[in-house]
This record gives C-alpha cells, structure tokens and sequence, in this order.
C-alpha cells in the first residue's frame, strides 16, 4: 500500500494518499473549500469552477486537481475570495433567482455561499432571460431559471440512478438541462425517489407538494453558515487530539 504524503493548504500541512485530490484531502483534514458542483457521491465534474484554488502558484479546480507531495496550496486568500465572488454574482446574474419567493431558500447552497461570501447584491446586470418552466410530471418540477448548469442531476441519473433522464443542450448562453424525452418531463422515466431529484444544489429541481414545510430557523442553513459542518468535524477532532494528548502528559506525570 501506498503511503501517504504531506502538503500544506494555507500554511496548514495535510495529510493525503495517492490520487487524493486537494478537495477530498482538505475535506478530510477539516478544511472547507467552497464548491457548487461538487458532490461526495458523484464523480468529480470542475464545471463550477468555484474551488478554484492555487498549487504552488497554478490555479487549477481543487474536485479534479490530485493531491501533490510537499505543494503548496492557496485557498483563503483575498484574490482566491473575490475570485469566487465574482463567480457567484455571475450565477445570479445570468438566472432568475428569486430567493425570497424560492422553496429551497434557507437550504440553497448558491444562496448560502453568497451569504458567506458576503454577497449582498450582484454588481452585474441581470440578463432575465426567459427560461422554461416543466411541471408536467406529476411530482417533480424544473425550473430552469434557478438551474446553474453544475450536471449534478446529470451525474447522479446517470450514474446513481442509471436512468440518463437529464442531459445538456445547446452551447453558450442558450446551454439548458434537457430530458431524454421528445415531450416533456411527465414522459420520462423520472421517479420521484430517484436521487437525482435531491441532489439540486439550488431550487431547479424540486419536489411538488413539500416546499415551504420546514419553517424558518430549521432550514439547513438557518443555524450555521454553509462549510461549517466540515469545519467543526476539525474542531471536535482537535479537541480529541488535545484531550488524547493531555491524558498521555497526566499519566507520564503520574508515573514520575
């Protein structure tokens, strides 16, 4: 077996194995790198672009770019912060987001990373571009104005569900999440169940019947700002490590 190998993500050495990437590496050490399209149980994509970071001074996607010994890693830093701001006000801009009036507000993690960005308004012009909107299915909907194009539903049709229910169309703005059907969503093979119409990172694919249930303050993302779950793992695993290592020095006292 391969051992692992060191390398340092704002200062801060991580352990990794081989063919690690920096992401998994940074998630497992504590570490959180902001991403839309990424996924834990999806194959890595790089289409978002959002954890962008720098290994010894390259920008490359953090989900695809493999871990490499004793690199050196930016991922905090003021340009790598405005970097994806800009990226976040873009998505914003170029859809119809409404988050006021959308089912996943309070869970959404577009609208969470903006929060914790410290996005209070995109400085881009918005395009309002109309965008189709499929209800026909009896208990699913796509609302394509809120779709950010991350091929999450992709992905997890494809590979979780093994169904290729969704798929991409067109090239450049005019780019839209397609169905495997002539018609409409009602005439696919789409269930309900599938976890493809969970994974949305945004409100573009919802469930009928449930939105707007959880109340405000239950939200996912009500209580604590989105990342932070990766962040107290580190913490409870420092405290460990320093209750570990304080038990060690008492007993080595004990035994002087």
């Amino acid at each position: 077996m391969s051992e692992s190998f060191t390398f340092y993500i704002d200062g801060v050495p991580v352990e990794a194995a081989p063919g690690m990437t920096i992401l998994d590496a940074a998630q497992a050490a504590g570490i959180w790198i902001p991403r839309l399209c990424w996924h834990e149980e999806l194959e890595p994509f790089g289409g978002c672009r959002v954890c962008t970071v720098k290994m010894n001074g390259r920008s490359c996607a953090a989900c695809t770019q493999p871990a490499e010994p004793e690199s050196v890693v930016e991922n905090d830093s003021v340009a790598l912060r405005e970097w994806r701001k800009a990226l976040v006000e873009l998505l914003f801009a170029e859809g119809n987001h409404f988050c006021m009036a959308c089912e996943k507000s309070g869970s959404c993690e577009l609208q969470a990373l903006a929060y914790r960005l410290g996005i209070a308004a995109p400085r881009f012009e918005h395009r309002w571009q109309a965008r189709e909107v499929d209800a026909s299915h009896a208990d699913v909907l796509i609302d394509r104005n809120r779709c950010i194009l991350c091929a999450r539903c992709v992905r997890a049709s494809r590979d979780l569900d093994g169904k290729n229910v969704f798929g991409f169309t067109g090239r450049g703005p005019e780019r839209r999440v397609a169905v495997n059907s002539d018609a409409r969503l009602r005439d696919t093979d789409l269930d309900v169940s599938d976890r493809a119409v969970d994974i949305c990172p945004v409100g573009a694919i919802i469930r009928k019947g449930v939105g707007f249930t959880v109340p405000i303050g239950a939200r996912r993302y009500d209580g604590a700002p989105i990342g932070s779950d990766v962040e107290s793992a580190n913490d409870e695993l420092e405290s460990a490590n320093e209750h570990t290592e304080g038990g060690a020095a008492a007993t080595v006292r004990q035994e002087e």
